[in-house]
């Protein structure tokens, strides 16, 4: 009986606890529709008033031409402002409506409700793009960017504080909402009492990679937050473990500084990635933020705008990566020696006999057998007046100084011929001038001649004050070797301090992708190039694959390089990507127990030796079918290096077609690719297949890199054959 009576109370209970959950479905149901109705409404305000400015500046251009019908140049100097604010106008409900159009199909993916002092109780949702209808004050979605959007990645309900412009504003939150909008239609969503939900995380990282990375706006970790919306001028280091977000974390902190400071940073940040495939894999993320022309080359790129040096100039980094791969001792000997401190001492010296030379070779300027410009007064110049400045910006102010006593000497000398000869016509008679007249007037421009070729032979001797070749500078150093990217920022470090050069752009921000092979002095060129106050910087120094030449790599040092800045250090241990089963797999290689994989459990990592040809291409075949049946869409084989990759890719291509990825510029498209370890750096796949040969040795960092590439799923072949 007293059981019957408990199951009738929780049957009774059970009733009205659905009862709620489907009004409260019904209530957000409404919610969004609403929502919807308004963006819509707002769609079509925006493309009147689009239609509107379009008209205008059409009719203005034709008035234009019809006006200057006779002088086409002055249609082209012709600039009114008018126009160019309707036009400026024009782009930004381009913008906008790109936006809106976006939000329609998931308008926002949270909502907070929270309780500030003096407001009372409020809520808000968050969504990718902000949204106050046109003619309100009150914004209807809240864009991820905003200071206050922050609350809803805290880890926490209860007390909390976000930045605001006016300061720190503190809250308490009330409830945080998670939303599961798809094409419009409201799924599902979840209560979160602690950090982002785990079922929304599950889900989200359950799902197929495509060909591009994703943003990471619905599932941004309180950590991962933290690091996005730190303050704009200070250095932040991320080191982070393979697939704790740190790329999509170092493109939401763009999206999020141009959201709070577009009118400082707007076409002001430089994002640095390490090869083309790479920098084509994130270039989607930006703009899904609504982040456009956002400039993102290699260092190599970045290099080449600076030295007097072409891409054919500089080993690849195929070849780069596969000299190192090999165990080329010497070459791995090159690069630590570039890559250390030790070498920057040598170009520091380099620089200093250099100057030496210059010094040690200062002579007297002499304009005939006149003495223009001693010794001694040069010296001067060159060690006390303009010491401070680098060498050849000195060298070209004396040289000017120097030019400009001889010219005044000159110019004294052919005065003085002036002079002569304008008292030789007047104190002669007619029939002297007629005699003698032609005479003076050779003689005259004889003297100014002569005066002129006295400043033209100083001007020729004073080669002691030319300017070196940079590349001749080096060679001292590099002895005709091939360049490689461990030489390009020697040659710029050279370049400033010898010339003194900056960017000729403007770059208030630097964001550094795979900074863990990154050397001290690419740090130091960066800085000194940019002279920016901001950098945020990202990489795994489990993933450096070039030899370090200390244990402790640049990117750990940074607040040594740069002493006098505001740096910060974090560290990210949690690892999003991978199964737990794949991260444990990959953490064998490097021994690393400090990585958490997150508990998102998987299949069991399937290890075959195999000894034959057709035994690799029968299995690797039957694992990519047995993949795809199970949903999985982007396959990696992923060989150890280039020789590993065109061999084993001929293979497959006889039995499946498959793409190959042996070129750096090469895009990768998706589908099932072979490719090298080290231009899969960066990326992710559904699924992997390792292939790697047994008689390779300590490779155990270039594993790891290949390992980690895979979300789902993770087969390692090993070739005996």
């Amino acid at each position: 009986m007293e059981r019957d009576e408990r199951n009738s109370t929780g049957d009774i209970n059970r009733l009205i606890e659905e009862k709620n959950k489907a009004e409260e479905f019904e209530s957000e149901y409404l919610k969004l529709k609403g929502v919807i109705e308004i963006i819509n409404k707002e769609i079509v305000q925006y493309v009147n008033k689009k239609k509107e400015i379009s008209q205008y500046i059409l009719d203005e251009r034709e008035k234009n031409l019809e006006d200057y019908a006779d002088d086409e140049d002055k249609v082209i100097e012709y600039f009114d402002h008018e126009r160019y604010v309707k036009e400026e106008t024009f782009n930004i409900i381009y913008k906008r409506l790109k936006e809106l159009n976006i939000l329609l199909s998931s308008p926002y993916f949270g909502k907070i409700d929270f309780e500030e002092e003096n407001f009372g109780e409020e809520k808000i949702y968050i969504g990718r793009f902000g949204v106050t209808p046109i003619g309100s004050y009150e914004p209807l979605i809240v864009d991820w960017r905003a200071p206050i959007a922050s609350i809803f990645y805290t880890s926490q309900l209860g007390k909390a504080t976000y930045k605001a412009p006016a300061g720190n504003i503190e809250v308490d939150i009330k409830k945080k909402r998670q939303y599961i909008i798809k094409k419009g239609k409201l799924d599902g969503f979840f209560d979160s009492e602690v950090d982002v939900k785990d079922e929304i995380l599950q889900m989200v990282l359950s799902k197929n990679t495509g060909d591009k990375l994703r943003d990471i706006i619905m599932t941004i970790q309180a950590e991962q937050d933290n690091i996005i919306r730190q303050e704009r001028n200070k250095i932040s280091v991320v080191n982070g473990v393979a697939g704790s977000g740190k790329t999509t974390i170092a493109l939401h902190r763009v999206a999020f500084l141009l959201y709070n400071y577009r009118n400082i940073l707007q076409d002001k940040i430089l994002i640095l990635g390490p090869n083309p495939v790479f920098m084509e894999y994130i270039k989607n993320v930006l703009p899904s933020l609504g982040e456009e022309n956002v400039r993102q080359q290699t260092f190599i790129d970045f290099a080449l705008d600076i030295l007097p040096l072409d891409t054919y100039d500089i080993m690849s980094t195929q070849d780069y990566m596969e000299k190192i791969l090999v165990g080329d001792s010497e070459f791995i000997k090159e690069v630590k020696h570039k890559t250390s401190d030790e070498y920057i001492k040598e170009l520091d010296n380099l620089i200093y006999e250099l100057e030496k030379e210059y010094r040690d070779n200062i002579k007297d300027v002499w304009y005939g057998d006149r003495k223009a410009v001693a010794i001694d007064e040069i010296e001067e110049l060159f060690t006390e007046y303009y010491k401070a400045m680098p060498l050849f910006r000195r060298t070209q102010k004396i040289k000017r100084i120097i030019f400009s006593k001889l010219k005044d000497i000159r110019d004294e000398e052919v005065r003085k011929i002036q002079k002569d000869y304008d008292e030789a016509i007047k104190s002669s008679s007619q029939e002297e001038l007629n005699e003698q007249g032609n005479k003076l007037l050779f003689q005259k421009k004889l003297g100014i001649r002569k005066a002129i070729k006295k400043v033209m032979d100083a001007k020729k001797a004073l080669t002691w004050l030319q300017d070196a070749d940079i590349l001749r500078i080096y060679n001292r150093l590099n002895h005709d070797k091939l360049y490689t990217i461990d030489d390009t920022a020697p040659l710029i470090y050279i370049r400033i301090k010898l010339e003194g050069i900056k960017l000729q752009r403007e770059i208030k921000h630097v964001v550094i992708d795979e900074a863990q092979d990154y050397s001290k002095l690419q740090f130091m060129v960066i800085k000194k190039l940019t002279n920016c106050l901001g950098m945020t910087v990202v990489g795994d120094s489990n993933q450096r694959l070039i030899p370090r030449f200390e244990e402790n790599i640049a990117m750990e040092k940074m607040d040594d390089i740069f002493e006098n800045m505001d740096f910060e250090m974090f560290r990210l241990n949690k690892s999003y990507r991978s199964t737990k089963e794949i991260m444990e797999y990959a953490n064998y290689f490097i021994n690393d127990t400090s990585i958490i994989p997150l508990v998102r459990d998987g299949e069991k990592v399937e290890k075959i030796t195999l000894a034959s040809e057709d035994e690799f291409t029968d299995t690797v075949i039957s694992a990519i079918k047995g993949m795809k049946k199970e949903g999985i869409e982007t396959i990696g084989i992923i060989c150890e290096n280039m020789e590993d990759t065109k061999y084993f890719g001929k293979l497959l291509k006889t039995k499946t077609h498959i793409n190959i990825i042996e070129k750096e510029d090469q895009i990768y498209i998706g589908g099932e690719t072979v490719m090298p370890s080290y231009f899969a750096k960066g990326l992710e796949f559904d699924g992997v297949i390792i292939v790697s040969r047994h008689e390779k040795k300590n490779l155990d960092r270039v594993l790891y890199v290949m390992a980690t590439r895979a979300l789902h799923k993770l087969y390692h072949i090993n070739i005996s054959m």
